[in-house]
């Protein structure tokens, strides 16, 4: 039975809400660890506590977190490329299988490349005025390591690539693409300070996680489709040079040189994958 005018609205908003929050409490309950010991310093009186649990979240958050969230991801890549009514139980805990060994291994990745920029930034912060200013330095790369995370997870779940290729062309498109890196830090950070500090973590609990993952998904899906037409054209020319260097060649002309560097760009669904194969 579908439903139409008012009603209609209300039934889509409604099965919105209920796939957002299902994909963000699944995303909670398999990162409980991070987000346990991340509560408890948060909510501790002593001033240090918090960070005397980075150490801990820095060695949890790359076999929890990391999984979970390329999972998610999984979710939201689905949503936003027309698959809406996909099984979300299914589709989740399948990225997460799936995911799991490339996610843990960014997740080693970017927990240590945290760690030494917090290490040096807490560092050059206790110097003197002329050190202190490569503290900003130091922030400055946690926004673009920051920014290339949420890239990486969608690159992940989207493209048939290593996992050296994934976090090289994640940090590559954070600095390729200024605008839309400052415009998906913004936006999730605007996500995620509504979400923390006007709902009292209401939206934590059920849309925090979801919501920031169908958005960097989608402003990555964006770009990605604007490089992949961008390639096209230069097949197309590089075809015509090929075929134009044929022709010279067969009029005994000097061919010219029809050499050019290809991306690969396909897409999981492009390839027999059974990450997308229903009967999977």
């Amino acid at each position: 039975m579908e439903f139409r005018g008012v009603m209609g609205g209300l039934y889509r908003i409604s099965e919105w809400v209920m796939r957002l929050s299902v994909i963000n409490l699944l995303w909670l309950l398999c990162s409980i660890p991070v987000f346990f010991f991340g509560f408890m310093g948060l909510v501790s009186p002593s001033p240090d506590a918090l960070m005397s649990t980075l150490p801990i979240l820095a060695i949890l958050a790359p076999f929890t977190l990391f999984p979970a969230t390329s999972a998610m991801f999984t979710v939201a890549r689905k949503w936003v490329t027309g698959e809406e009514d996909v099984p979300l139980l299914k589709t989740f805990f399948r990225g997460y299988k799936e995911n799991y060994v490339q996610s843990m291994v960014g997740g080693i990745f970017f927990a240590i490349i945290f760690v030494i920029i917090a290490v040096n930034y807490f560092f050059y912060l206790k110097q003197g005025s002329t050190l202190r200013v490569l503290a900003v330095l130091f922030i400055a790369f946690t926004v673009i390591v920051t920014i290339s995370l949420f890239n990486f997870f969608s690159i992940m779940v989207h493209l048939h690539m290593k996992i050296l290729q994934i976090m090289k062309n994640a940090i590559l498109i954070t600095i390729g693409n200024p605008i839309n890196s400052i415009v998906l830090l913004l936006c999730n950070g605007a996500i995620f300070y509504i979400c923390v500090t006007k709902f009292n973590f209401f939206l934590v609990v059920f849309f925090m996680g979801s919501i920031m993952a169908t958005f960097s998904f989608w402003q990555f899906n964006r770009s990605f489709t604007k490089l992949q037409t961008k390639q096209q054209e230069l097949e197309e020319k590089e075809q015509q040079k090929l075929a134009e260097a044929q022709e010279a060649d067969e009029q005994g002309e000097p061919a010219a040189d029809a050499k050019g560097s290809e991306i690969s760009l396909h897409k999981k669904d492009e390839n027999v994958d059974h990450r997308d194969n229903p009967t999977s």
